[in-house]
């Protein structure tokens, strides 16, 4: 009996040594990769520019109200400038989630050796997510819409997250609103109906957010074998319930009442679009696949995801 407890402990001793090693290695290519593949908004975009006439801000397609009655009832102009203040909105939920991913990431290194690649890359991911927040308050600021902040309840329950938080929890969390949006940009910035700066941030974001995604994925593929079981569960039950919050958050309904059209009206039809809910399920089939394959999506946990609109 002690003979096999101890093989065991060595067995398991050497699984988490082969993790730790893989971490590392992950780490170092994504290392290289930022160095390599590095934006810096200022520089690479032209702020100057004025917008092009007729283009679109976001792919209409994407926009919430779109294939719905009230959207056949709008006219070109107003549907664009739709799609102008929901790029605000989206640019502003972008900035309040990278903050509490920025402070996650934080958490997540605060007592690992600094001289790891992995607690490298985290800084230098920070620092990525740093100039994105800039790059997408930029973007709001050189348009006409306004800076649109989530709700103060979205507000709390986001200070409530990053207080609970495991960290399995926070790498669900940072994938559930990284890949979305990333489903959406690469859809967009090789749009030409839409707006060249827009384009041009959505670009930068997309090939800076894949090392992101990848960073993310492996840490909470490990984290899944290693964590203890409580926690395990725990991620299930937050990861759907962060989901169902982000589903609401997704879209500010003040930009229905900004661009003049009936808010109310507005959230109903977008609430029974069956084209609104294929978007959002399409942009988080990648996520949730891969969550279904670690573990992740069972028990209440899938329920809630269900729930949100975002699991088919």
């Amino acid at each position: 009996m002690t003979t096999l407890t101890e093989a065991d402990a060595v067995d398991g001793l050497r699984d988490a040594l082969g993790l730790l090693k893989d971490r590392e290695q992950v780490a170092e290519r994504l290392l290289a990769s930022s160095a390599r593949h590095s934006f810096d908004p200022d520089k690479e975009l032209d702020w100057d520019a004025p917008f092009e006439d007729g283009k679109w801000f976001w792919p209409p397609e994407l926009v919430s109200l779109y294939d719905t009655p009230l959207w056949r009832r709008m006219g070109e102009e107003q549907r664009i400038l739709l799609s102008q203040h929901e790029a605000a909105a989206l640019a502003s939920l972008g900035i309040w989630f990278e903050l509490i991913l920025m402070q996650l990431l934080v958490r997540h290194i605060y007592d690992k050796a600094a001289t790891s690649a992995h607690v490298r890359y985290a800084l230098t991911e920070i620092e990525d997510e740093c100039r994105h927040s800039k790059m997408f308050a930029r973007l709001i600021s050189r348009g006409d819409a306004p800076w649109y902040p989530v709700s103060r309840a979205h507000q709390n329950l986001g200070r409530l997250f990053k207080t609970i938080s495991t960290t399995p929890g926070s790498f669900t969390a940072t994938l559930l609103g990284e890949e979305v949006l990333d489903w959406m940009q690469r859809l967009t910035f090789p749009d030409e109906r839409v707006q060249t700066l827009v384009r041009g941030v959505t670009r930068i974001h997309v090939v800076e957010e894949a090392r992101h995604v990848r960073y993310a994925r492996e840490e909470l593929r490990r984290q899944m074998v290693t964590a203890p079981r409580w926690s395990q569960e725990f991620t299930r039950v937050t990861s759907g319930e962060f989901a169902r919050i982000f589903s609401i958050a997704f879209i500010n309904p003040e930009v229905y009442t900004n661009v003049g059209l009936d808010r109310r009206e507005a959230v109903e039809q977008v609430r029974a679009s069956g084209h609104r809910r294929e978007v959002m399920q399409n942009g988080s089939k990648k996520l949730t696949d891969f969550l279904d394959d670690i573990g992740v999506m069972r028990g209440v946990g899938r329920r809630l995801w269900r729930a949100s609109g975002l699991l088919a």
